[in-house]
């Protein structure tokens, strides 16, 4: 393939612009040291990244994939959910704030009305303005 266009991408992956970050994120994968699926043939990384999707030697959505999870600071593990007795005591944890007597002090948000928040609004007093703002 002497010059890879966008054409030649468009049908693997709907949107231009995901099939620019997609190529971006691979190319920066190629850059650190990723084996690479076709010949280089003296080309730049993003343009071997553009051949791989053309070509079809990668897969989108494992691209896909695999940008979300660079992207993600925080991953939640699922864990196995624990026996019957283990998830009552959870029940109980889980009880109305105000129903649990060891937080006498806790404030039932869910009930509270509109007048009542639009009271509380009223009452707050903006800060004093300084030199930096």
């Amino acid at each position: 393939m002497a010059r890879v266009t966008v054409e030649d991408c468009i049908d693997k992956v709907d949107n231009r612009f995901d099939l620019v970050l997609l190529a971006g994120h691979r190319a920066r994968l190629i850059s650190q040291g990723a084996q690479i699926t076709v010949d280089r043939d003296n080309d730049k990384n993003p343009v071997v990244a553009l051949r791989e999707i053309a070509d079809e030697t990668l897969s989108p959505d494992d691209l896909k994939e695999d940008l979300i999870h660079s992207l993600q600071r925080h991953v939640e593990v699922d864990e196995p959910e624990a026996d019957s007795s283990a998830s009552a005591s959870a029940d109980e944890d889980a009880a109305e704030p105000a129903d649990r007597p060891d937080m006498p002090d806790a404030i039932p948000f869910d009930q509270m009305s509109e007048e009542e928040l639009r009271s509380g609004i009223e009452g707050l007093v903006p800060p004093e303005k300084g030199d930096d703002y």
